[in-house]
């Protein structure tokens, strides 16, 4: 019996090792139409995005769900400065937003060299400011156009206070989820393409250097501990720790799991996306301030 239920997690992507520590998620709401992008202020609150819906919701610390943005820009992946401004991949036009506390938008940058972005997906904020964030080509029904006007799918640098970027590698074949160790050194790529996930060690320069295999799974978003495990999503969420080892599940009821954060007080709360439904978990480290 034990034999079929881990062929049946492992044709769902699930690892069947992790059954040795699994965790349960908690549905807070399912009234959404495909939710993505979480991402905590300073005091605990989570801001996600329902793109389908063009909104950006906020999940408080006392567990209140309130509607913070409508019209966002088609808003994916989320990431908060330590100014408080939600930096956004707004691919209703292939951009990146700046959004104030308040609301305000400032578009930070819409092209590569005045060609389109396919459409950024996620991102992550180094230590010093400095932007990376993945630029997959998926078609949007949204869109007029049928294909990218930019070659290649890659991994761009946008450095602080800056309007170009730069390509920070171009050696994936789909980049998807994207986070970055605490210190600053290390950038782990989702390739959704490949079904693989890679570290990369980040150059003076902005660009991504040496790359080695993390790990061989399918993933979209990420998140890291402050332990610096990593927290895959796809089916449910896989955690590794920072030699790539398996070490813990947490299982979702839902088909598919888009992305991850720490929130709450205390920073212990892993917040989860995940199709039509936000779920919660309280886990036994934190996360990243």
């Amino acid at each position: 019996m034990k034999t079929t239920i881990f062929f049946l997690l492992a044709l769902c992507g699930i690892p069947a090792q992790a059954q040795t520590d699994t965790l349960q998620a908690q549905l807070v709401s399912g009234q959404f139409a495909f939710t993505e992008g979480p991402a905590h202020d300073k005091h605990g609150n989570v801001f996600f995005t329902d793109q389908p819906n063009n909104r950006i919701w906020k999940y408080s610390t006392d567990g209140q769900l309130t509607l913070f943005m409508d019209n966002a820009g088609r808003s994916n992946g989320l990431y908060i400065d330590k100014k408080g401004n939600i930096i956004a991949c707004a691919d209703e036009h292939n951009q990146l937003w700046s959004i104030s506390p308040k609301g305000k938008v400032t578009v930070l940058l819409s092209d590569y060299e005045g060609q389109k972005m396919n459409g950024p997906n996620d991102l992550w904020i180094t230590p010093t400011g400095g932007i990376y964030f993945t630029d997959p080509y998926y078609q949007r029904n949204y869109w007029t156009r049928q294909k990218g006007e930019i070659e290649g799918q890659k991994v761009y640098f946008l450095p602080k206070g800056k309007k170009t970027p730069v390509i920070a590698t171009d050696d994936i074949k789909k980049p998807n989820g994207i986070i970055g160790s605490k210190d600053g050194k290390h950038v782990f790529v989702a390739d959704i393409g490949a079904s693989k996930i890679y570290r990369y060690t980040v150059q003076p320069d902005g660009t991504l250097g040496e790359r080695l295999l993390f790990t061989d799974q399918l993933a979209d978003g990420m998140t890291i501990d402050e332990a610096g495990n990593i927290y895959t999503c796809g089916h449910g969420v896989s955690v590794y720790n920072p030699e790539g080892k398996l070490i813990r599940y947490v299982k979702v009821p839902e088909k598919w799991t888009a992305n991850a954060c720490f929130g709450g007080k205390d920073r212990d709360i892993l917040f989860i996306t995940a199709s039509t439904g936000v779920y919660t978990v309280k886990m036994p480290v934190k996360g990243i301030k």
